[in-house]
């Protein structure tokens, strides 16, 4: 029994390991924008950049392709975990390649990261640089 039950958790590591989606050389995303440093004002506008990969609505499989999410003021998320859906952790699952944000007066950090399909980081991680802005 113990036997079994081992086979079964190596089976189902090997699985996890299968299903990482693998991001072709020279994949990037960036901000468009607002630029690192600027000075805004609400409604903020965020455009989403990705150089050497496609964007592909949540869901969808097609090889070097994944959709946005945008990061406000928090970290990502540990490798190989799916990337949270809540106000810092914004999912763009139609493909969508923008988006107008109201955010509070003060410093605020954005960064984009690229999801696979199931809205899990490619490996290795698509993601921009941090831009941080100001909203007055």
């Amino acid at each position: 029994m113990r036997r079994l039950l081992l086979s079964i958790l190596f089976l189902l590591a090997a699985g996890a390991v299968m299903a990482e989606t693998p991001a072709p050389a020279g994949a990037e995303a960036y901000i468009i924008s607002p630029a690192n440093g600027e000075t805004v004002h609400n409604p903020v506008t965020v455009r989403f950049g990705l150089k050497n990969m496609g964007v592909a609505p949540a869901g969808v499989d097609i090889k070097n392709t994944g959709h946005h999410h945008l990061l406000i003021d928090t970290v990502p998320p540990p490798a190989g975990e799916p990337i949270p859906a809540d106000d810092n952790h914004r999912h763009f699952g139609g493909g969508q390649t923008e988006t107008t944000l109201n955010l509070a007066p003060g410093k605020h950090t954005l960064q984009l990261l690229l999801g696979d399909r199931n809205h899990v980081p490619h490996t290795p991680p698509v993601i921009s640089r941090p831009v941080t802005i100001i909203v007055e």
